[in-house]
């Protein structure tokens, strides 16, 4: 059941998905919907996954392939059964009249559906997103119409997915738009530097506040607390073995992995030969 709370979730693949649905779209069709599943508890909505849903609009009307979204569903739910439909997407920056009558429809498969609307035609020179729920307002028993109210949207990832958005955040920044995936050593000496940032940051706020030139936040102190606590007790001198002693299967793994691909690059040519 989609039920819908004050944050929604969402994954960078959704986002990449869609974008890539919108690209590939029709030639002449203005924009492109689909159905976004993820899971729902009382307080929030999390999307991690969406398909494109075949669809044909005008001025009059509009026209959306049922049976498609349902076949989709049903395959999507061999491979991810735990993944339902919590909404359903557009992109485009407004709500539409027919956007009321396609939230009909997902109305009919989900309670308390949410729309979300990515504007790919960057109108703000970015891609705003935004999601919605709806709900009716008028006088029982006469002329009632849908209102849709704004939901605050957060940007989660996985730790697999961070690396893909990291690539993707080098690659904008370099001339040719194109970049290629660091070595294991790279990712380790990477998230050690990131970490030592963070670790100086801390320490500088601690100084500042004992030194009193920052007020202290209590929040802040509660969370420095929770991670002082989480901390293992461990000897300097266990903690440099343990990490040479994975540092070195990291070498071992690497080496292996290098030498296979050889065998096979040579075996490749003997066949040729």
């Amino acid at each position: 059941m989609a039920v819908h709370g004050p944050f929604v979730k969402i994954h960078p693949v959704v986002l990449a998905s869609i974008v890539d649905s919108y690209e590939r779209r029709n030639e002449g069709a203005s924009r492109v919907i689909g159905t976004l599943l993820g899971t729902a508890d009382k307080h929030s909505v999390e999307v991690t996954n969406c398909f494109s849903v075949p669809h044909n609009e005008s001025e009059d009307e509009v026209a959306v392939d049922m049976e498609f979204a349902k076949n989709m569903y049903e395959l999507h739910k061999k491979v991810s059964p735990s993944e339902v439909i919590i909404g359903w997407y557009a992109t485009g920056y407004d709500i539409t009249e027919h956007s009321v009558l396609i939230h009909e429809y997902y109305s009919r498969e989900a309670p308390n559906p949410i729309h979300m609307t990515v504007d790919t035609a960057l109108q703000s020179n970015k891609m705003n997103i935004r999601a919605y729920v709806s709900s009716q307002m008028g006088v029982p028993g006469k002329t009632v119409g849908v209102m849709f109210t704004p939901l605050t949207i957060k940007y989660i990832y996985y730790d697999t997915e961070r690396i893909g958005v990291d690539l993707l955040q080098r690659t904008r920044a370099s001339p040719s738009r194109t970049n290629g995936l660091t070595t294991d050593l790279a990712q380790v000496a990477s998230a050690a530097g990131h970490v030592q940032e963070m670790l100086s940051t801390m320490l500088s706020y601690i100084e500042d506040v004992l030194s009193g030139k920052v007020m202290a936040d209590n929040s802040v102190g509660r969370y420095l607390m929770d991670l002082v606590n989480k901390v293992p007790k461990i000897t300097a001198e266990d903690f440099e073995s343990m990490l040479n002693s994975n540092i070195n299967d990291l070498l071992m793994v690497t080496y292996l992995a290098n030498l296979t691909q050889a065998q096979i690059a040579l075996n490749e040519k003997l066949v040729v030969l």
